[in-house]
């Protein structure tokens, strides 16, 4: 749980430093605004997006899901020049479609509340479709880096890592933790907008032993320069 929310504070945080953004203390968990306007899948075009950001697709219930729909709704039905966007993390696929859920036992749906991946709602933002490949990219060298300045971060003992990287050594000589978290980020991400362009470039397209041909290729990513990759 204690990771979850850390993840769950960066993935929202981040967004204090891209333009037109605004990271509220409380209502929205993020708010982009564009005079020059965002166009949006079906024609529309709007000046601001309103998000609610969660880490995983499944972490909603029935009735969170039909809460945080209800606040949408409201939110068009107050500013008609604006889109809601449930972003996350973690989606079962790249995606920018309606999103369909139920309220009060009825599917509803509209244009302009969406559900969108990461990499999609990264796309929007910088114009750049391999943006949020480009922020995982850089993310490992930045954590090592500040993780082994000197009087830096103390890690502590974390389980999950542990198990990690107990996989992760199957499949190489190496227990690179950096090369662990590039296999990690391509299991998860692989229909994410850059991270399947690579996978398949480098790897094919054929399943078969993919997490060892996986992490034979990102223990290619050299150790120096780090963030420059």
């Amino acid at each position: 749980m204690s990771n979850n929310n850390d993840i769950g504070y960066f993935h929202q945080n981040i967004f204090s430093y891209f333009k037109g953004c605004e990271v509220p203390t409380a209502g929205w968990d993020v708010i982009y605004r564009n005079a020059d306007g965002i166009q949006m899948p079906d024609g529309d075009i709007v000046h601001t997006i309103y998000v609610e950001m969660k880490n995983k697709h499944n972490t909603m219930n029935s009735a969170s899901s039909a809460k945080t729909y209800i606040k949408m709704q409201g939110q068009i039905l107050e500013d008609d020049d604006c889109a809601c966007l449930l972003v996350e993390a973690i989606a079962k696929k790249s995606q920018n479609i309606k999103w369909s859920t139920k309220v009060d036992g009825k599917n509803v749906q509209h244009r302009l509340i969406r559900r969108v991946s990461m990499d999609q709602f990264y796309a929007i933002l910088t114009g750049e479709e391999d943006a949020f490949y480009k922020m995982c990219m850089a993310l490992p060298w930045v954590i090592d880096s500040v993780v082994n300045e000197e009087g830096g971060v103390e890690v502590p003992c974390d389980t999950v890592i542990d198990e990690l990287r107990k996989v992760a050594s199957l499949y190489g000589d190496e227990n690179s933790e950096v090369s662990m978290a590039m296999a990690v980020y391509m299991l998860g991400f692989n229909t994410y907008m850059g991270f399947g362009d690579k996978m398949r470039d480098e790897l094919g397209e054929d399943k078969d032993g993919m997490l060892k041909r996986i992490y034979a290729y990102v223990k290619r990513f050299p150790i120096c320069d780090k963030g420059k990759k």
